[in-house]
């Protein structure tokens, strides 16, 4: 798997391609580097109030994939998902006589077979498999096989792209991309497929159009380890058989401190999840005494809309509170405890806000945050949008 990136000259042809062929059914992508220094246009200060579509207390941070069509419904029909133990490549085609010997290995439950290869853009190579959307979306985590935004995209031909290589290649939803000596591929959407070495899903059709290997690639799901080296021997010398059950970490957490005064907090919350973005920016705005939860909130706005945009941007930055990854690295934290720190996650992203916020003086109000703001992205005029649609929920939120 390589992990060099896309070149940026393909990512400009792209942007072009999105501006001028399928405006009509992309969203815009805001960015909110912290560090970027570019020149936005000038911005009017926002007013929120009663003018909010979407209410705070009702909205429910989530992780679900992201779609870069508008006005898609998030849900479907209730499917049960068979998450994958194992998937094997194997060297040639996998006969039925192999598969009906995959099915009786110890612990399977269920065989899948799909098309796979892999495709070149700009000599980046695309790990892909081509499947058809009505049977393998019960192979991918639930929120992933319940969203139908993903496999309407998958029915049309598009690319899902796997949040991972969404991340390491910089692709940026709803841009097509020229496949090496084939044709353009649009990406429809980013979820995490939980596919180990997958970069993406394409229908089977598409999959004969890019010269995909048929039959090649193997999914076996189980309740109990399957014995990998009985899936190798029965696939063949040169096949590959990797293991996608997660291995359990022991959890580590930090007993908790009083935090001093406009100091952040750094380590995960206690008690269960928020249950609403509004819960989620007032809890995580306490990581930082002298912060109001407004500001947050107004920041999650503007660079998102609440999750609902999540990137990448043009410039690279990533999720519901739009970091660049080498600022998450410094400032995100594990906000939910679950033993990691998601630049994606809303539970991770928001307090990773505050603390960033918090170190640049957010906390002692006044010029001191417009500054912190600032810091956020390099524009006064930003700054001014991000203080109006604050005093906004403020007037909104007033109990």
């Amino acid at each position: 798997m390589s992990d060099l990136p896309l070149r940026s000259t393909l990512l400009v042809a792209a942007t072009v391609a999105v501006l001028t062929a399928l405006g009509g059914g992309v969203a815009v992508l805001l960015g909110g580097d912290p560090h970027d220094v570019a020149a936005r246009e000038p911005v009017r200060q926002a007013r929120l109030g009663e003018r909010q579509q979407v209410r705070l207390d009702q909205l429910v941070p989530t992780t679900a994939p992201v779609s870069s069509d508008t006005g898609q419904a998030t849900g479907g029909p209730g499917v049960t998902v068979t998450p994958p133990s194992l998937i094997a490549i194997a060297r040639a085609e996998v006969p039925k006589r192999v598969r009906l010997a995959l099915a009786k290995v110890k612990h399977v439950e269920k065989v899948a077979v799909v098309d796979a290869g892999a495709v070149q853009v700009s000599g980046t190579p695309l790990n892909l498999l081509a499947v058809d959307p009505v049977v393998f979306r019960s192979w991918t985590p639930k929120a992933v096989a319940a969203h139908p935004g993903v496999w309407s995209a998958v029915g049309r031909g598009e690319m899902v792209a796997d949040a991972a290589a969404t991340r390491r290649l910089g692709l940026t939803l709803g841009a097509e991309y020229q496949v090496d000596g084939g044709p353009r591929l649009r990406v429809a959407a980013s979820a995490t497929l939980g596919l180990r070495g997958v970069d993406g899903l394409v229908s089977t059709e598409r999959g004969q159009e890019l010269r995909m290997a048929r039959g090649v690639a193997v999914l076996l799901h189980g309740r109990g380890a399957i014995s990998r080296a009985s899936v190798r021997r029965l696939l063949g010398a040169g096949s590959q058989v990797v293991s996608l059950v997660p291995e359990k970490r022991k959890k580590v957490r930090t007993p908790a401190t009083a935090p001093t005064a406009g100091a952040p907090t750094t380590g995960p919350a206690t008690g269960p999840r928020p249950s609403s973005y509004l819960e989620l920016y007032k809890r995580s705005a306490t990581r930082c005494p002298g912060l109001s939860w407004t500001v947050l909130a107004a920041i999650g706005q503007v660079e998102s809309s609440h999750g609902r945009n999540n990137g990448p941007s043009s410039a690279g930055a990533l999720g519901p509170m739009q970091f660049m990854p080498a600022t998450w690295k410094v400032y995100g934290v594990d906000g939910d405890g679950d033993g990691k720190a998601d630049i994606w996650s809303p539970y991770d992203a928001v307090p990773g806000a505050a603390n960033y916020l918090c170190a640049n003086g957010a906390g002692k109000g006044g010029q001191k945050l417009r500054k912190a703001i600032w810091f956020y992205n390099h524009s006064w005029g930003y700054v001014n949008k991000v203080m109006g649609v604050a005093e906004g929920y403020a007037r909104a939120y007033a109990s």
